[in-house]
């Protein structure tokens, strides 16, 4: 198996606990952070540019996504030039379309043309990579933002849309894509495989990076091991 120092991929680190941030900023192979509103919401957050200046004064050197949150695409508009200015590490996320279904991409190519680095978010099908890929064509910095756990979730296997997606994007030197919304280790490894640049990952995934090589047969053991110990400790009894 290999090891997460040999993967291509580049991983972001997901969320909005400082601790956690701060925690994983000291691991080299975390080359970015990315949140979102949903994140930071359960992370009890109010103050969004205070948590976002805050985190960005500690971590001056590594890409981090921060995420409009109007529903309006001019509004959009003045929030993503505020969240750009906070630093030269800032990428603005701006999701696909709006709640109403509209498509951003006006705005993004905007953006773009106006030197401002987009996290394109939310995203889940090959038309969406393929409008968006054309909005940011020849601009500033873009990620492609593609949901490949939510994909999963419906059922569908994300990889051959991923690998799709990857070969979309070759000829557009100034984007990236991003695996987001892994379920688990494993879409790390699958990220690599086909090319993809970046995946993003959570705390509680990153905690099983341990276990990458481990024996099955260790494994199985330790799993015996943990089934008999929770009984004991719990003091069943037949």
């Amino acid at each position: 198996m290999t090891t997460i120092n040999a993967l291509k991929v580049k991983v972001f680190a997901d969320g909005a606990t400082r601790r956690d941030i701060l925690e994983l900023y000291q691991k080299p192979y975390i080359k970015g952070f990315t949140t979102n509103p949903t994140l930071m919401r359960k992370a009890g957050i109010t103050d969004y540019r205070g948590f976002a200046t805050g985190i960005l004064a500690a971590i001056p050197d590594r890409p981090f996504s921060f995420e409009v949150f109007s529903d309006e695409f001019d509004e959009m508009e003045r929030q993503a030039l505020e969240i750009a200015s906070w630093g030269s590490q800032v990428y603005v996320k701006i999701p696909v379309t709006n709640t109403r279904g509209e498509s951003a991409c006006q705005l993004i190519r905007r953006l773009s043309r106006a030197g401002v680095k987009l996290n394109v978010t939310a995203m889940m099908t090959l038309a969406q990579v393929e409008q968006v890929g054309e909005a940011v064509t020849g601009g500033a910095p873009a990620y492609i933002s593609v949901f490949a756990g939510r994909i999963a979730d419906t059922g569908v296997d994300p990889v051959p849309l991923m690998t799709t997606a990857v070969k979309m994007l070759r000829d557009i030197p100034n984007a990236e894509l991003i695996w987001a919304s892994p379920r688990e280790l494993l879409n790390l490894f699958q990220a690599d495989a086909i090319g993809c640049h970046i995946i993003t990952v959570t705390a509680d995934i990153l905690k099983k990076l341990d276990l990458v090589g481990k024996s099955l047969d260790e494994f199985s053991l330790d799993t015996v091991k943990m089934f008999y110990r929770d009984a004991c400790e719990a003091g069943f009894q037949l």
